[in-house]
């Protein structure tokens, strides 16, 4: 394989292909690249080159009836021909000028389209995949059950070698990780790297998400790779480490950019889990206030009226009960039956002829527990 030229890999980009993530990550936007912008990138840059390849066929379409109308009156002896001859070789210099800056225009965009970063829409699938390197044979449909279930067992097999990858420094540990563990080098590697990391992110162990983080896009950019030249990973990691051990500064920053960006979808991520949690905690907290009518005390609370929630506030008896003796009765009852639904008010007794009976006695039995206390 020494006779392989490793340059067609230079500046790979990650997959933007959210299908193919495995249904037990968070989110299938973790690995999406910004597809649509790439492509659009893609065409306005293929669109821009058509344009250049348009105005240098035009400038030599020009350039051509300028010399051929310069040959035929530099044959001419008319004094009209002789008079016109200045004028179509000035034009004729002018669109040989204009031909070399439409050609400089061209070569400056092949220049930039070398240095553009490859990716699975613009890498070449041929040559590779014949003899050099075994093919990886597409595998057979698989339903969701199939991958979680295939995703569970991997795991549960090689949770802590997946872990120990996970915490690797070194390009060249991680090399003899994988040499000594092939077996590693798999979808399921990488989906469990990326949950690691966002459970890391909700622990608030940084640090440790970050080292995480780079172990996942480095898993992820074989996958890609192999995915991309339609080769088994395993049979193609290698390579990847050699590249990334030697390659210039502008592969470098690919590389990282690729990390941040990750690090970034992580810490998003965490943020939603953790809103979540606090929601789902605050909801049961709520559920756990409720009273015996079902009623949040802290809602009903909010909703008193500020004379009343006073009364609450400095626990007085006395000062509620003259608040509901100055209040509509209707109103007061109201608001006394959802105090005692929510726990806020417990009153001694209970009347139990029926639901409208109940709530008819409430305001009375507040009242009379209240003058009770106050004989007291």
């Amino acid at each position: 394989m020494s006779g392989i030229d490793y340059s067609v890999w230079d500046h790979i980009e990650v997959s933007d292909d959210e299908d193919d993530t495995h249904p037990n990550i968070d989110t299938p936007s973790l690995f999406r690249w910004r597809h649509q912008a790439r492509v659009e990138r893609m065409e306005e840059f293929q669109k821009k080159g058509d344009e250049l390849d348009k105005g240098l066929a035009e400038c030599k379409r020009k350039l051509a009836d300028a010399q051929k109308k310069t040959k035929e009156l530099a044959n001419s002896a008319t004094d009209d021909a002789k008079a016109e001859l200045s004028k179509a070789q000035a034009e004729e210099k002018k669109l040989k000028k204009e031909e070399r800056e439409w050609e400089k225009k061209i070569e400056e965009h092949r220049r930039e389209e070398k240095k553009m970063p490859w990716n699975v829409d613009t890498l070449s699938k041929e040559g590779f995949s014949k003899s050099i390197v075994n093919v990886k044979p597409d595998p057979s449909e698989e339903t969701e059950e199939e991958k979680e279930q295939k995703h569970k067992t991997f795991v549960d097999k090689y949770e802590k070698e997946i872990k120990h990858f996970g915490m690797l420094r070194r390009w060249d540990d991680s090399q003899k990780y994988l040499s000594d563990n092939p077996h590693l080098v798999c979808e399921e590697t990488a989906n469990y790297l990326v949950i690691m990391c966002i459970d890391l992110e909700v622990e608030e162990k940084h640090a440790l998400m970050e080292q995480v983080a780079h172990q996942t896009i480095v898993m992820q950019f074989i996958l890609e790779l192999a995915k991309s030249l339609k080769v088994d990973p395993r049979g193609c990691f290698r390579q990847f480490f050699t590249k990334i051990k030697t390659a210039d500064q502008q592969y470098q920053d690919a590389f990282n950019d690729e990390l941040e960006s990750f690090k970034e979808r992580v810490r998003g991520r965490a943020k939603i889990r953790i809103e979540k949690a606090m929601k789902e905690y605050e909801e049961e907290e709520r559920q756990k206030r409720l009273g015996p009518g079902g009623l949040d005390p802290v809602d009903v609370y909010e909703s008193l009226p500020a004379e009343m929630q006073k009364c609450f506030d400095e626990k007085d008896i006395q000062m509620l009960q003259d608040v509901i003796s100055k209040m509509d009765p209707t109103e007061a009852k109201a608001h006394m039956k959802r105090c005692i639904d929510s726990g806020l008010w417990v009153p001694n007794s209970k009347v139990d002829d029926g639901d409208d009976k109940e709530e008819d006695a409430t305001y009375e039995e507040v009242k009379h527990e209240m003058e009770e206390n106050k004989k007291e």
